[in-house]
């Protein structure tokens, strides 16, 4: 491991937690006994570090030495081996960057290079305070690399120009919803599953006992009189979210080969696509038109909260539905999008 150290100097000669973050502390101290509170070294060292603008002063790291009667150089021991603590400055979005093998093999380094760019060195804080970054080691969403964690939350299935739209929004205050960029739920196959298809599988009906094994011999029962049977709702139906009829966008019937291709449309993928001409929307004039009523309907319908918004659908369907292109319809047309591509398609 590097050498780490604290920076002295910018961490001043003060530090207190916030009144708000007290109960969490309490809730922590509470998980052991008062000759054993020292164990809650790390969690108060966390909580020490969200207060102090996302990194540990020395002052702070005293300070959790004083709650838990440490000495300072046991709590400095803790901080700098954890590399969780940060021991400098950040910026108020800190960009920490997977760069370990599966990440590097989907293309971590030009990230790397969008980050360096937009926001400069390691470690760097921008002028206006706002982003840093630093490459980290596995963050443990292999399945969805390449990814970044800007502070508390994941952004996965990432290209450079994902994460230098992310970073651009951020630099200009604008919210930046987490998950997946692709076309995909959290970690499913890209463009929908393709194998274990079958419900009986996830919602616990092949596991179903009819009888305990082992029970004594009883006198038979008799039978009771036929119920008719209550139709059977999964456990993937019972979470799904129940929207609003009222707020169902519009539906049309259209004839074949009139539908538009929404696959134009970043975020829409053949799966999401294949849902929406099942809702009975098939024109961008259509999604054009949604109300954010509609918008919440969708989402809960397709169960991807905020996608519909972060993604700019409506935006994009009124460029393409007044003829016009957008860069992402040109880079479908010219067949460079892979998830925009059909099954069978070259």
């Amino acid at each position: 491991m590097a050498l780490r150290r604290f920076d002295i100097e910018a961490g001043g000669d003060s530090f207190s937690f916030k009144p708000e973050t007290e109960p969490t502390i309490a809730f922590w101290l509470a998980k052991y006994p008062e000759d054993k509170k020292r164990s809650a070294v790390i969690p108060l060292l966390w909580l020490a570090q969200k207060d102090n603008a996302g990194w540990l002063s020395e002052p702070a790291m005293r300070e959790v030495a004083d709650r838990l009667e440490m000495p300072y150089i046991r709590v400095y021991e803790v901080a700098t081996f954890y590399t969780m603590f940060r021991l400098q400055p950040v910026g108020k979005f800190h960009v920490q960057l997977c760069g370990t093998t599966p990440c590097m093999l989907r293309r971590a380094n030009d990230l790397k290079e969008v980050c360096q760019s937009k926001i400069g060195n390691k470690m760097h804080v921008t002028d206006d305070g706002r982003l840093s970054w630093e490459e980290v080691e596995c963050l443990g969403a292999c399945v969805n690399a390449p990814m970044v964690q800007i502070n508390d939350y994941y952004y996965e299935d990432l290209t450079p120009e994902s994460l230098g739209e992310i970073l651009s929004k951020i630099e200009n205050g604008v919210e930046v919803q987490p998950g997946t960029y692709v076309d995909r739920l959290n970690s499913a196959p890209e463009g929908g599953l393709t194998s274990l298809t079958e419900a009986g599988l996830f919602d616990g009906s092949r596991n179903e006992i009819a009888v305990l094994p082992n029970l004594p011999d009883a006198a038979p029962e008799p039978e009771p009189a036929p119920v008719a049977a209550a139709p059977k709702t999964t456990l993937i139906e019972a979470a799904k979210p129940k929207p609003k009829a009222d707020d169902k966008p519009d539906v049309i019937e259209i004839a074949a080969g009139e539908e538009d291709d929404l696959k134009r449309i970043k975020g829409i993928g053949p799966v999401n696509e294949k849902a929406l001409n099942e809702l009975g929307v098939y024109k961008f004039r259509q999604i054009a038109a949604w109300t954010p009523a509609n918008v919440d309907w969708v989402e809960d319908f397709m169960s991807f909260p905020g996608r519909i918004e972060r993604e700019d659908w409506i935006a994009q369907a009124k460029q393409l539905a007044a003829g016009e292109e957008t860069e992402f319809s040109k880079r479908v047309d010219a067949g460079e999008v892979e998830s925009s591509k059909d099954e069978g398609d070259e």
